[in-house]
């Protein structure tokens, strides 16, 4: 399910805790949609990814759980759960589950 209306106001939450890991499946949760940008959670089962894509905006991404190989203009990179990188706009990006993982993406229209 991916609705943002599932998503706390006004009180914490755990990250981690606010999306699942579904086998042999890659699990997202919209947190936080508007015009100027988007909030989404996701969880993605080992040997699960997204193929190379681009996007016209800069992306953040914060890795809540696991290990995951992120590779930007071919230049792959492990990153593991607590680091955060910025996904370059233009530029090609894949993502693989080394092992499963969750992770947070901000991505912010704009230039």
């Amino acid at each position: 399910m991916n609705r943002e209306g599932d998503t706390p106001r006004g009180r914490a939450f755990v990250l981690s805790e606010h999306i699942a890991y579904a086998i042999g499946a890659v699990v997202s949760k919209t947190l936080l949609k508007k015009d100027t940008g988007n909030i989404t959670l996701f969880s993605f089962d080992k040997g699960q990814g997204l193929t190379e894509h681009t996007s016209p905006f800069d992306a953040v991404v914060y890795l809540l759980d696991g290990t995951a190989e992120i590779t930007i203009g071919g230049s792959p990179q492990l990153v593991q759960a607590g680091q955060m990188l910025v996904m370059p706009a233009q530029v090609p990006h894949a993502l693989h589950a080394t092992e499963s993982f969750k992770m947070l993406l901000i991505m912010i229209r704009g230039s």
